[in-house]
């Protein structure tokens, strides 16, 4: 019990507790210099999300990462045993993948900002008797994973919803293990290529994420598939 503890333990296990709690606090709270970077209606259908309706827009042929999903997946050369966080999981198609790839000893964190998308992949996870995977409701500023927890952070099309990139580029980072992978699929942002829809929906293009995601202590690897709508840059962890 507690009382039967030497007091210069408890006042150790005190101090430790508040020194974790500390950490976490500044790395989930975000820059006071950084701005949104998108408006707050860009997020917010999300939040009460129509599972159903969204999976036959997340999840139908003709969608670029629903029809290259199976490359994608080849090219993150996954291993048993791996720890993967599937951030923006939206309906749960890649995380599913990755619970089937990473296997019974592995984890996948399903983070999603809206409850309900969270909620839905836990049951899809329970149905198929999948128990690998673990539900994550996150901040806008924070991905609300512990530090070191994975060995590679995924996103797909995702990353031009951060309203505060550079706070959760500084939470990725944290949460992954040293030279652990960032990968990032995203819509090509390109004046006469890109559909109008694109150009106003989506921030940045290729280029300005590559050099955001850089500043924030990553290194740009390579683009293991080539999509024609979409870019999948990957990104290597710098530091501690």
């Amino acid at each position: 019990m507690l009382a039967s503890r030497p007091l210069v333990l408890r006042l150790l296990g005190s101090v430790l507790a508040l020194t974790a709690l500390a950490a976490q606090a500044a790395v989930s709270a975000p820059s006071p210099t950084e701005e949104p970077a998108v408006p707050p209606s860009m997020n917010r259908h999300y939040l009460d999300a129509d599972v159903p309706q969204w999976r036959s827009i997340f999840e139908g042929s003709g969608r670029e990462v629903f029809d290259q999903r199976f490359r994608v997946v080849e090219a993150l050369e996954l291993e048993p045993g791996m720890r993967v966080a599937d951030i923006g999981a939206g309906t749960g198609l890649y995380t599913m993948l990755f619970a089937r790839a990473v296997g019974d000893q592995g984890k996948v964190y399903a983070v999603d900002i809206s409850p309900t998308f969270v909620e839905s992949i836990e049951e899809r996870a329970a149905a198929y008797r999948v128990d690998n995977i673990i539900g994550i409701v996150n901040a806008e500023h924070s991905a609300e994973l512990p530090p070191g927890a994975v060995d590679l952070v995924f996103l797909a099309d995702t990353y031009h919803h951060f309203a505060y990139p550079q706070s959760m580029l500084r939470s990725m980072h944290q949460a992954l293990v040293p030279g652990g992978t960032l990968a990032i699929i995203d819509f090509r942002r390109q004046p006469g290529f890109s559909s109008p829809w694109v150009m106003g929906h989506v921030r940045a293009g290729r280029e300005q994420v590559i050099n955001e995601v850089q500043r924030a202590g990553f290194v740009y690897v390579d683009e293991p598939v080539k999509l024609k709508t979409n870019y999948f840059l990957r990104f290597r962890k710098l530091g501690d």
